[in-house]
């Protein structure tokens, strides 16, 4: 029986790596994603005495920080960034988000945002509104600057700037939209050595061929799982038939 509890906790843990390495395969080309890592330990199980056996246990589920792959696009609101850090954005419920996402858009209401609808924030905190404008560029700085609509062509005016932060990694957390948290959801604050890549973006870090491999191998792991299972299942039954009087 402790055999038949080890090989079940295994196959389940193996589930659990599967659905993280898909999850990861669905998002290599999402611009700026940041793949997970399934970390698992074996724990004994304790009781009365000494531990019998052991479980595998899903320990806390990991990112790879690793950068992505850069590709120049050309377009003035595409960013990336250049190096370790990120852009600061606004999450679902209003804290403040960071993301490598640099896919930006305006919206109808002239606010600046994610690909995804987040509202990207100025050093004040606040979300980054813009007029109406006829040419835009945002520098390495992330200061955004360019001409209003009506104005001169050589009347550039800065409008606002970017926050880029850097807080250290082992303290961010990854949420299941894919935004970044510092521990307690407290605002990191603004670094200037944050770079920007103007014109390009970054493309994810997840290794399709890799993350296939992985796959393939958790496949046949599970079936030597589920193998064993069985083996120790009909050990079982053989077992109960010789303990049988006739």
């Amino acid at each position: 029986m402790d055999t038949l509890y080890i090989a079940m906790t295994g196959a389940n843990a193996i589930l659990q790596r599967q659905t993280v390495t898909a999850n990861n395969l669905a998002n290599a080309n999402t611009t700026g994603f940041r793949a997970d890592e399934a970390q698992f330990r074996a724990l004994p199980v304790y009781g009365q005495g000494l531990p019998t056996r052991a479980y595998t246990a899903t320990v806390s589920q990991s990112v790879d920080f690793q950068s992505g792959p850069v590709v120049h696009t050309g377009r003035p609101l595409d960013v990336a960034v250049n190096g370790r850090g990120w852009l600061a954005v606004q999450g679902p419920g209003g804290q403040e988000a960071y993301t490598r996402d640099g896919n930006l858009q305006i919206s109808g209401q002239g606010i600046l945002t994610t690909a995804t609808g987040h509202p990207v924030l100025g050093v004040n905190g606040a979300p980054i509104s813009l007029p109406p404008m006829q040419s835009l560029v945002i520098g390495a700085d992330g200061v955004i600057s360019g001409v209003p609509v009506g104005g001169q062509p050589d009347a550039i005016m800065a409008i606002n700037q970017i926050k880029l932060v850097n807080p250290p990694q082992r303290t961010l957390q990854k949420g299941t939209d894919g935004l970044f948290q510092t521990n307690g959801g407290k605002s990191a604050p603004e670094n200037g050595n944050v770079v920007l890549e103007p014109g390009a973006l970054e493309g994810s870090n997840v290794n399709p061929v890799n993350s296939m491999i992985q796959m393939l191998q958790d496949s046949r792991q599970f079936e030597i799982q589920t193998k064993l299972m069985q083996t120790v299942s009909q050990d079982q039954q053989s077992a109960t038939q010789l303990l049988v009087v006739p």
